[in-house]
């Protein structure tokens, strides 16, 4: 199997798990809070993070693949998630996992039609810096695992 095909299919896998998962929060889960320090985040800011951050990314993974330097060397990711926060504050857990399924669905369907060689193009990530476009859609799915990790901490 190509890598890009077993890159694709972790994408659709992992997401599959998380749409399972924000599906059977109830009411009050959502409300829990996650992250405390700096701005609060709750379970539907960490869902709302999860749609935005991989809809920029992929976007940006995207200029990189047609030649573009990747991300600036001045970009917040602070700055960015703050704003992107704000943009999404209206939006109800449902209308955020349905915005999620449609952003993840994009990436799988934008990571299947990469070439092998795509994946060894470079370009600066927001977090990891300059790294290959493999690296960086792998870390769409590592990202969000890291902060499944502290979801499920908060939720026991």
């Amino acid at each position: 199997m190509p890598e890009t095909a077993e890159l694709a299919e972790k994408l659709k896998t992992e997401g599959e798990r998380f749409v399972q998962f924000f599906s059977e929060l109830t009411d009050e889960q959502w409300g829990r809070e996650v992250y405390t320090e700096g701005e609060l985040w709750t379970l539907r800011n960490v869902l709302a993070h999860f749609v935005t951050s991989e809809r920029g990314l992929v976007k940006l993974f995207q200029s990189i693949r047609e030649g573009g330097t990747g991300a600036a060397d001045d970009f917040s990711i602070d700055r960015y998630n703050t704003s992107q926060q704000a943009k999404t504050k209206d939006l109800t857990p449902v209308e955020l996992l349905e915005k999620y399924k449609e952003v993840r669905a994009h990436s799988i369907s934008w990571v299947s039609g990469l070439k092998e060689e795509d994946l060894e193009i470079k370009g600066r990530h927001p977090f990891l810096g300059e790294t290959t476009i493999r690296e960086m859609v792998k870390m769409l799915y590592l990202h969000n695992q890291i902060h499944y990790r502290d979801v499920k901490k908060v939720l026991k």
